[in-house]
């Protein structure tokens, strides 16, 4: 058997899940039942969102190992991609209000589409995205 080729759950390590639970949901979205400032999730589309305390988290994918000091960026960003350019600004904007740091404003990628990025309160990056040929978003 091989491991299947989806993903369900996107996991965030957070070192507080009530700050990210009250930023995720200025931003608009809904958290599923049972959430609570010890373990939330959204579903996004297809792909369920989880905050869930590092030291846990640590615990069981990475006992052992070091997870106290905050890195800058941990090489992994996340991405929503939008049907139009506006949706790109808007959503930017949106995230900003809500306590979002900007990492960089939307612009024209080379690639041929239109994003930005920006971290939410812990530093989880996200891109805000529209590109004309990715149209299965959901």
């Amino acid at each position: 058997m091989a491991v299947p080729q989806r993903m369900t759950v996107v996991t965030l390590g957070a070192y507080s899940v009530a700050s990210l639970r009250a930023f995720y949901r200025a931003i608009g979205w809904r958290e599923n039942e049972g959430s609570d400032d010890g373990y939330t999730s959204f579903t996004l589309g297809t792909v369920r969102l989880a905050l869930y305390p590092i030291d846990q988290l640590r615990n069981e994918a990475s006992p052992g190992e070091n997870v106290a000091v905050r890195e800058a960026w941990n090489r992994v960003t996340l991405a929503v991609n939008v049907a139009t350019r506006d949706e790109v600004d808007e959503g930017f904007a949106a995230a900003v209000e809500a306590g979002a740091r900007p990492i960089q404003s939307p612009v024209e990628r080379e690639w041929g589409g239109y994003s930005g990025y920006f971290a939410d309160p812990e530093g989880h990056r996200w891109e805000l995205v529209w590109a004309p040929f990715f149209t299965d978003f959901g």
